[in-house]
């Protein structure tokens, strides 16, 4: 083992490179006009674009607490990679974050549409299509656990624990997310997500020319939402199919089991010995839901075990019933349907990301209006660290990670964010250096430059003839 000497060097050095790439997106979102028009301070305040950049330079690091801030108030670089001509307090950014947060939501969807809709090295964003050739959009809820604490809007969630619950709309495959909206801990996934569809399915409309299937577990299931999604897709003039988990309530699942199995005409899938599946689909006839082409059915698996997983031979036989609300083509198949609901279930990834990797679990502000600002501004910073990853982190070039169709936040925070860097100044200009042995260099470079505007070289003047 080495001794080191520990020694303070006489110039500027971060901890937090990947900023440089962080304010390149920030710079598409056209933050400056789109919030201190509307919203101005006045004179010698902190502009609220700064603030506002601020909290998102924060996020993007994994931090939503105000105090964090504080750290950055010195710090040349956070200003100058980020646009921020005053770095505020954590006071101020409290303040300003409470006073404005009903009059800010808005703002969150028009940095999402600004910074998804762009093209990056000359190509629009993959935000990954389903093999089937619709765009999914996957719709959820999840419970943030802020238990212990008197914030406002807290409740008993369905997890059993104190918080509040969001939903969360996600674009593709790929884990692009419209929208993180905050809900009180007691609300029912189903109560006023209608409003939820009015924002999210035209923004997926505005960002995708692909056809909409429209994903949702069985909180959904219920004829106001089916008739929102047609309602949608009737106003944006776009197919915007869906599959909604069905939730079976006080339907007799032992009449219907009876009924199968006495039915001589049911095809029954033997899958082991003393298992079977058979599947069929009924028409819906609810009003406002599908179309001529499109109609709505609700596909059906049923489940008949008489020997249980260890082996061990049942007295009656156990039967489970599930359902899938759809209103694609006759030409998906029943398994094509449920095989399709099935890789909705990724999008359990994304939840995690929220809440692990940016740390977004427990909220920062006692008032919920703040919290909803802080959760429409964490969709932003993941779709920025989302594009970092996809667009840095998927090459060859890149720092050797097993082969994915995506990086986690996590390993985008790792191997681009929290980078060792030298801001230096040589004849007017900045330089930021990375480390000689840095293997995300390469990347690093290339992804600057691809997202930095490119300048005009002004033609040199002709040589004057005497």
């Amino acid at each position: 083992m080495t001794d080191f000497i520990i020694k303070k060097l006489p110039y500027d050095l971060t901890s937090n490179a990947g900023l440089a790439l962080v304010g390149q997106y920030l710079r598409r979102m056209d933050i400056n006009a789109r919030v201190d028009r509307p919203f101005p301070v006045g004179i010698g305040g902190i502009a609220n674009s700064d603030i506002l950049k601020s909290y998102l330079g924060l996020l993007v690091q994994g931090k939503n607490d105000f105090e964090a801030i504080e750290a950055f108030r010195g710090d040349d670089f956070f200003c100058r990679t980020l646009g921020i001509q005053r770095v505020p307090s954590c006071a101020t950014l409290r303040q300003r974050m409470d006073t404005h947060a009903p009059a800010w939501y808005e703002l969150a969807d028009a940095f999402n549409l600004a910074l998804l809709s762009g093209n990056y090295a000359g190509k629009p964003v993959d935000f990954g299509v389903l093999p089937c050739g619709y765009m999914a959009v996957d719709w959820d809820t999840f419970v943030m656990n802020n238990s212990g604490t008197q914030k406002e809007g807290i409740g008993r969630t369905y997890q059993g624990v104190d918080g509040f619950t969001c939903s969360a709309t996600y674009l593709g495959s790929l884990g692009y997310c419209l929208e993180l909206a905050l809900r009180p801990g007691v609300q029912h996934s189903a109560r006023e997500t209608e409003y939820n569809l009015e924002r999210v399915l035209p923004m997926a409309a505005k960002l995708t020319p692909l056809p909409l299937l429209f994903r949702a577990d069985s909180g959904l299931c219920a004829d106001k939402i089916l008739k929102e999604i047609s309602t949608q897709a009737t106003a944006l003039s776009r197919e915007v199919a869906c599959i909604i988990k069905w939730n079976p309530r006080n339907t007799p699942v032992e009449t219907i089991a009876a009924q199968k199995v006495a039915d001589p005409h049911t095809i029954w899938c033997h899958l082991r010995q003393g298992k079977r599946m058979c599947m069929w689909s009924e028409a819906l006839q609810i009003e406002g839901m599908g179309t001529q082409t499109h109609p709505a059915r609700r596909v059906f698996r049923l489940i008949e075990r008489t020997i249980n997983k260890h082996g061990h031979p049942l007295l009656l036989p156990n039967y489970e019933l599930e359902g899938w609300t759809t209103t694609l083509a006759q030409t998906f198949t029943l398994q094509d349907v449920i095989d399709l609901y099935k890789d909705h279930a990724t999008h359990e990834q994304f939840h995690s990301e929220f809440k692990t990797d940016l740390d977004l679990e427990r909220l920062p502000s006692g008032k919920f209006e703040t919290n909803y600002l802080v959760c429409a501004m964490a969709a932003v910073a993941m779709n920025v660290l989302r594009l970092m990853g996809q667009n840095a982190l998927m090459g060859k070039d890149a720092p050797v990670r097993h082969a994915a169709k995506r990086r986690r936040m996590k390993t985008v925070l790792q191997e681009l964010m929290f980078k060792a860097g030298r801001m230096i100044k040589h004849a007017g200009r900045w330089v930021l250096g990375l480390g000689a042995n840095d293997s995300a260099y390469p990347v690093f470079e290339r992804l600057y430059d691809q997202l930095a505007p490119k300048r005009e070289r002004k033609p040199r003047p002709a040589p004057c003839m005497v």
